[in-house]
């Protein structure tokens, strides 16, 4: 029985009593007490119907009671389960994704342990939950771990280190490939490796740090050669020891090259009859002094062709001396070319700044960024006589070529004493001052076709590398003439000049006697 039932049949019940009493109390006295039935009648019903009204009221808190119940019973037995799927796959009904993701998290370290020397990995991220709750729903942990571990795939993977398009080698993982490109970058340009791992940058140093006297500032450490590192699949058995890597990046995988000495060899001859570096020589074999070989010694030449190629940019600053200049009085009773000194000069000091690029250790290009004059120089005072004798020097020494531009300075350069100093430019060829001509040819110590002039004042100058020349032995020349035309003669990897200044048989450096 329904409430709305309920309720109607209380209040059919009360009405019924309420009418039946009525009729009583209406009654006459006479009436009552001639027949009580009627009220006696009246008040049975009343309990009869109370009664019935108990058992419904009764009814309903009963039904409410089991309803009551039964949800609780249905809300304490409903679960939520997550089914687990690798890709579209099914693999079982977990009842935590943490029963899963802690099973791969062992199996991960499982792999490890296993194959120490190998990079392994899984498809793990393919690992996908969809979440049910219902009544009664059950879920089997053991039985979807091994549904899991079915459907996973393991397999190793590398990187591969990839020179100019060539195969180097596969390594473990990208640290791996990493630490041997550092190594190689490291030979050469150590400090500056180490600054830039450290500051997490490629291969580049603060362009604005000013560098000590003598030492180089490396500004720039890169490769070449284009290089990539390759993520793929492999077998474990392809990996290669980073070492054999490092070597092979190195040498090129190059054999031992030995020359024997002949009849009319020279060092400079030799480099470029094999084109080689002169320098090269010179540091495979460290016994050679003064360029002096015999016939019938043996020189290693090994050219190693190494694959990768580290270019550095470098800044260096050094102090060279200037040369004082001498102010002469003139002495027309003196014959010309004679001095007696009056007071003595004093040297300068300048700083100059060059750019050195560098590829592999060997100097590739050298460049002059700049001049600062330290210490002005203090000029000497001699009287100077005035009978003029031709071809006698100033003491002062001009540019020998227009627009000039220094390729390499004047110094160790290239593991031996550079004794003059390498100059581009305008190619026509001019005497740095006056002075008599007394060499023109090859003398065949590297320096190509050569002029020599005598200034009669203790300086001599040398032109080397020339092309052709525009003057002959013993012509007097003035300051500013042109004599030659620039070439790349004798031991020379281009177009240029070598210009060399000699005081009293030294060479010295031109710079002190040039300025821009």
């Amino acid at each position: 029985m329904n409430s709305f039932k309920a309720t109607e049949w209380v209040k059919g019940v009360w009405e019924r009593s309420k009418n039946a009493l009525t009729k009583t109390r209406g009654s006459s006295l006479t009436d009552t007490f001639k027949d009580r039935r009627p009220l006696h009648h009246a008040i049975s019903i009343l309990r009869a119907y109370r009664l019935r009204l108990l058992k419904g009221v009764g009814a309903l808190g009963l039904l409410a009671s089991v309803s009551i119940g039964g949800n609780q019973y249905v809300k304490l037995h409903t679960y939520e389960v997550y089914h687990v799927y690798v890709g579209d796959q099914q693999a079982g009904t977990v009842s935590d994704p943490k029963v899963v993701e802690d099973f791969i998290l062992t199996k991960h370290q499982q792999l490890e342990e296993q194959n120490p020397n190998v990079h392994m990995v899984m498809n793990s991220e393919a690992i996908n939950y969809k979440a049910e709750k219902a009544f009664n729903i059950q879920s089997n942990d053991e039985a979807a771990l091994v549904g899991v571990d079915r459907l996973l795939v393991t397999k190793a993977v590398g990187v591969e280190l990839v020179v100019s398009g060539q195969s180097m080698g596969i390594v473990k993982d990208k640290e791996a490939a990493d630490a041997i490109l550092d190594q190689i970058k490291s030979k050469f340009a150590p400090a500056a490796t180490a600054a830039a791992k450290a500051q997490g940058a490629v291969s580049v140093l603060s362009a604005k740090a000013e560098p000590q006297i003598g030492a180089p500032i490396v500004e720039k450490v890169e490769f070449v050669e284009p290089v990539e590192i390759v993520a793929k699949d492999i077998q474990p058995a392809q990996l290669i020891d980073p070492q054999e890597i490092v070597r092979k990046l190195e040498t090129g995988d190059v054999a031992p090259s030995k020359y024997t000495v002949v009849a009319g060899d020279c060092v400079g001859c030799i480099a470029k009859k094999l084109n080689i570096p002169r320098q090269l020589i010179y540091e495979k074999n460290p016994w050679i002094q003064d360029d002096k070989i015999k016939i019938g010694q043996v020189l290693d030449v090994t050219v190693l062709k190494p694959a990768l190629t580290v270019r550095t940019v470098e800044k260096v600053v050094e102090n060279q001396e200037i040369q004082f200049d001498t102010v002469y009085e003139k002495d027309e009773n003196m014959r010309a070319g004679q001095t007696q000194a009056i007071s003595p000069g004093q040297n300068g000091l300048k700083k100059v700044t060059f750019q050195l690029i560098k590829e592999n250790g060997y100097l590739a290009e050298e460049q002059v960024l700049g001049e600062e004059v330290l210490v002005q120089p203090v000029s000497a005072v001699a009287k100077k006589g005035t009978k003029v004798i031709l071809g006698e020097g100033t003491g002062k020494f001009i540019w020998p070529v227009l627009s000039p531009n220094i390729t390499s300075s004047f110094g160790e350069r290239w593991g031996k004493l550079h004794k003059g100093i390498d100059i581009t430019g305008n190619k026509n060829i001019m005497a740095a001052d006056n002075g008599i001509v007394i060499y023109v040819g090859d003398k065949r110590d590297g320096y190509g076709n050569q002029i020599i002039i005598d200034h009669q004042n203790g300086y001599k100058t040398i032109y080397g590398h020339l092309s052709q020349f525009f003057t002959s032995k013993g012509k007097i020349v003035e300051k500013g003439e042109k004599i030659g035309y620039m070439g790349s003669t004798g031991d020379s990897t281009g177009t240029h000049l070598h210009f060399e200044v000699q005081r009293s048989g030294t060479a010295e450096n031109p710079m002190k006697f040039l300025s821009r």
